[in-house]
């Protein structure tokens, strides 16, 4: 018989937790599992590329309660009352105020989900997959219907908006933690430590032979550009640091390097690093590729891969760099230790203009420790595929 698992997520946007679950569909046997994906909002980038095999469900009529989610609830409690529903108004304020007390959104939630039923569908395992998303927690814990319930955590939580009394009070009543790296499992503990002997570590599923496969779908780099291909991969915000990257390109090209930056991703960072890529003279060499669902051509094709980024869960696309055996500069976000060997599989650093600078300069002109580098993660293995295993651990 199929086990029957549903994944909760906030929507299919080009994402790293978007693609670290596409990665896990594709390598999930169709004679095992009955899979179904729930999103709060038909959206994303990625929403094509959900394998057929998988049912896909919608949030009803979420649209109608994002903006008690998201906006100041004093300010939706005006807008109800301009609509003439005092009653509602006053209890929404009611429910805010005591959540803002117990330091913990239960309460809210609990409100604005009032009129939504449990499933009436049981599935065996029910992950609230984007996480930590306080929400997606308390939907699956309060609405769903599940013989096990899991908290997949995607991010370094000490990095992150955290509410540890929400967590305290809703995790322990989840059957397992799931966190994506070691590292960012032992900082969970740290915060959650009378829980702890439910928190284990389940990382991000990688198939390196699927990657191949699509890095030979597409043809990548189009332009007749000679000189050293730099490549980052990462939403355009703050947390991927692209701003070092601009800093760190400026340096590099006033110290004479026949270099471009390529950077592919979207997002909110957009405006504030186009004003950076002019304000550090780079506007002809930091080139900003915009949003590739495909990006492994790139990364095949590229001489250097940089993941700049301030924190990190894992590093989803890091992993995947990591197929292709080109030389890689990272960072030291949480999980970073757990894939590269600094100077033996690629250069490890802090967030620092200076020591990223020295890292790059030193790849662009050091070719003995380039070549010891590609020849290091060729003898690698990076596929995770029976990270799949971990499922039985749940033993439905």
């Amino acid at each position: 018989m199929k086990t029957k698992i549903l994944f909760m997520i906030i929507n299919m946007n080009i994402g790293g937790t978007e693609k670290a679950l596409l990665n896990m569909l594709s390598e999930m046997n169709d004679d095992e599992y009955e899979i179904t994906v729930l999103m709060l909002e038909e959206f994303g980038g990625f929403l094509n590329e959900l394998p057929t095999n998988a049912r896909i469900e919608y949030v009803k009529d979420f649209d109608k309660i994002k903006a008690l989610l998201n906006n100041p609830p004093l300010f939706e409690a005006k807008e109800i009352l301009k609509d003439g529903k005092p009653v509602r108004a006053i209890n929404l304020i009611f429910h805010h105020l005591l959540s803002k007390i117990m330091k913990d959104r239960s309460s809210y939630f609990k409100y604005v989900l009032k009129d939504y039923r449990k499933f009436e569908k049981e599935y065996d395992i029910a992950v609230a997959y984007a996480g930590p998303m306080d929400l997606i927690s308390y939907f699956v814990m309060h609405k769903i219907n599940a013989k096990k319930k899991v908290q997949w955590i995607h991010f370094d939580v000490t990095k992150i908006s955290f509410n540890n009394k929400f967590a305290i009070n809703l995790y322990k009543k989840f059957d397992h933690i799931f966190v994506v790296s070691n590292e960012g499992k032992e900082k969970l503990i740290e915060k959650l430590s009378g829980i702890k002997n439910k928190i284990n570590t389940f990382g991000n599923i990688i198939s390196s032979s699927l990657i191949q496969k699509m890095a030979e779908r597409e043809s990548g780099f189009d332009e007749d550009f000679k000189g050293i291909k730099i490549l980052t991969v990462g939403r355009l915000s703050i947390e991927k640091g692209q701003d070092l990257a601009i800093k760190v390109l400026s340096k590099l090209k006033k110290a004479g390097y026949d270099v471009k930056w390529y950077c592919i991703g979207d997002g909110e960072g957009k405006a504030e690093y186009l004003k950076l890529i002019d304000e550090y003279n780079v506007s002809e060499d930091f080139i900003l590729l915009g949003t590739k669902t495909n990006p492994y051509p790139y990364m095949k094709q590229c001489d250097l891969y940089v993941q700049p980024s301030r924190h990190e869960g894992y590093c989803i696309t890091l992993s995947e760099a990591r197929c292709f055996n080109n030389p890689i500069v990272t960072t030291n976000f949480t999980g970073a230790k757990e894939q590269l060997i600094n100077r033996e599989t690629g250069l490890i650093v802090n967030f620092d203009e200076e020591e990223m600078y020295k890292a790059v300069k030193e790849l662009l002109d050091n070719e003995i420790l380039r070549n010891k580098i590609k020849i290091n993660l060729q003898k690698e293995s990076v596929d995770t595929t029976k990270e799949l295993e971990k499922l039985n651990l749940l033993n439905v």
